[in-house]
């Protein structure tokens, strides 16, 4: 079964240096393209962090500090990265939690602009752990019926979550093939930001999820506590977030 799609969408995945969104940096990506009549197109990079990979991440994906010491930055790359996925839908396997946010992240970090109400995300593992829980070489396994070679490299887990949805929506005849309803299926909250610390009400207000002001919009916050959003903007969030308290502190001046 093909996708039904009106858009390209981009299966995508990342290996990095470790899973900290805000600190942590891509050693290698790989997006798989697809476009509305079925063609596709594909690219791998492998990129240097420009810090050290721990070896226990290395021990994961494969990829020690000589493999990339030559590779290009990140910075090298992004506008290619972002071409690829202007006008796409983005989809992976646990991407709405990691690979989603840390791209951001990255793009953020080095000057270029990321909003992802541009790109509906659709989280291949979210369908599987409402319809099966296990993880993806287990997936791979049970609904393509195959085992799952060259796991945690990106090229090889971003082909196998593309063949995992494409067997997903075969198998349950509850899961339309339909982009709008698979980004709706596979986002589990309703966030304002991609790491989940900023929440939307009823209202669609921005509201924290976390700390001494959890519940409370951030517009009603930046006024009793002016000096929350400093210290906001100066601990480690993402920039992502940092991005939302931002546009809300502003769009409460304004």
């Amino acid at each position: 079964m093909e996708l039904k799609l009106h858009k390209p969408i981009c299966f995508f995945d990342l290996e990095t240096t470790g899973i900290n969104v805000s600190k942590d940096r891509i050693v290698e990506i790989s997006i798989l393209k697809v476009n509305p009549n079925q063609s596709r197109e594909s690219k791998t990079w492998r990129v240097n962090p420009q810090i050290p990979i721990p070896e226990e991440s290395s021990l994961i994906h494969g990829i020690y500090d000589k493999d990339v010491a030559d590779a290009p930055a990140f910075k090298e790359i992004a506008s290619q990265v972002l071409e690829m996925i202007r006008d796409s839908d983005l989809a992976g396997y646990n991407s709405n939690r990691f690979d989603i946010p840390l791209l951001a992240e990255e793009l953020l970090r080095n000057g270029y602009e990321f909003d992802i109400k541009k790109h509906r995300p659709i989280d291949v593992q979210v369908i599987y752990h409402k319809m099966e829980p296990r993880n993806l070489s287990a997936a791979y396994k049970f609904y393509c019926n195959a085992d799952l070679e060259q796991a945690h490299s990106a090229s090889a887990d971003t082909d196998a979550t593309y063949n995992v949805l494409k067997a997903q929506l075969e198998k349950y005849e509850e899961i339309q093939n339909d982009i709008k309803f698979l980004h709706e299926f596979t986002t589990q909250n309703k966030n304002a930001d991609l790491a989940g610390f900023v929440g939307l009400d009823k209202n669609e207000d921005e509201i924290f999820n976390f700390g001494k002001y959890k519940g409370k919009k951030l517009k009603e916050v930046f006024i009793t506590d002016p000096g929350y959003y400093s210290w906001l903007m100066n601990a480690d969030f993402p920039l992502y977030s940092k991005k939302i308290f931002t546009r809300v502190k502003l769009k409460k001046v304004l």
